[in-house]
């Protein structure tokens, strides 16, 4: 889809917005800077960001006597964009904090904004759990997109099928169908219910001692199963419309939360589709871990896997090494991220 272009008063008008926008920035650095040259702060600690809200984030100290109360404080401009699960050394203030350094990220996850740049949401994270649902119906594609963002960031995927109590006779075929299919790629694919609490503790075993985001599709039950898995948490639980079957956004920031017996959880905005348009149609290809393994055996190097002789890729696929509904998969979210670009 081509980009709208501007008239010349919107781009004034969006121009004079950043300018505003920096200005502030720069006031609210000049009141930091302020308080970081006086006595008012307390000593450098370190931290970990549990959630963010526009210019503000709470901080869970980590250090000393106060380790675990949570602190509101200001972040510095020029440390960058800070998120859920980021470690940070700040300082304590008397009405606030204030985040004076970022430590490095082992991983990040990231999505696009209304304006198609890439944004991080979470950082340091160890697993995404793609989480589907019986309803509103799985569609593998939305799967794959998932697949192709975990093996891109370099964050393993556990794919976790939820409202396993909605299983019947009708509709339990399709569904293992495609749970198979990922099986068969040896991903880890989990089974849950937060009605019947059927899976929950294999789950927690998987999540214990790691850093986890659930992502997947509004509706398929993220907030219940959290709420289950962390009690008295009691996050707002949104209902699937009767008419659609699609589920309504509940969770307006993300949010980080402690298990019990060790580990955390990452609780993400819902995310009805995962745009994947920030990469070149070239780099789908390493999502699909069975492509990737074969892509290097074309009989030409520079073959796009069309109608190219000795393709090593359509190849695997009539003789069934690589599944023709990922090769599909494949394809669809190469024109989709082409008909973005062009």
């Amino acid at each position: 889809m081509a980009k709208r272009k501007l008239t010349r008063r919107q781009n004034w008008r969006i121009q004079k917005i950043q300018e505003e926008r920096a200005a502030r920035a720069s006031k609210k650095d000049a009141s930091i800077d302020q308080q970081l040259d006086s006595s008012d702060l307390g000593p450098e600690q370190h931290g970990l960001i549990i959630s963010h809200f526009g210019r503000t984030v709470d901080v869970e100290a980590s250090d000393g006597d106060i380790q675990g109360e949570i602190f509101r404080c200001h972040m510095r401009t020029n440390l960058g964009q800070l998120v859920t699960g980021d470690r940070v050394i700040w300082r304590m203030g008397k009405e606030s904090g204030v985040v004076v350094a970022k430590q490095e990220r082992t991983t990040e996850l990231l999505r696009p904004n209304p304006y198609g740049e890439m944004k991080p949401v979470a950082a340091n994270i160890d697993f995404i759990v793609i989480t589907i649902a019986v309803e509103p119906t799985p569609f593998a594609n939305l799967i794959d997109r998932y697949l192709v963002a975990s093996e891109l960031s370099g964050i393993e995927p556990v794919i976790l099928l939820n409202k396993t109590d909605l299983l019947t006779e009708k509709n339990r075929k399709a569904v293992d169908e495609i749970l198979q299919r990922y099986r068969d790629l040896d991903y880890q694919v989990l089974e849950a219910s937060s009605s019947s609490e059927q899976g929950l503790s294999q789950l927690k075993e998987k999540l214990k001692n790691r850093i986890s985001v659930f992502v997947g599709q509004s509706g398929v039950g993220k907030s219940s199963l959290i709420n289950m898995l962390l009690p008295g948490v009691d996050l707002k639980v949104g209902e699937l419309s009767a008419q659609t079957k699609k589920g309504k956004h509940t969770t307006t920031t993300a949010r980080l939360f402690h298990f019990p017996d060790g580990g955390d959880l990452i609780d993400s905005p819902g995310i009805r589709e995962f745009g994947l348009w920030h990469i070149e149609p070239d780099q789908v290809i390493e999502g699909f871990k069975e492509l990737r393994s074969v892509s290097g055996m074309c009989q030409f190097r520079d073959c796009k896997h069309e109608k190219e002789p000795g393709c090593a890729l359509k190849n695997a696929v009539e003789d069934g090494t690589i599944s023709t509904q990922r090769w599909n998969s494949y394809k669809h979210i190469v024109c989709s991220i082409e008909e973005q670009q062009n």
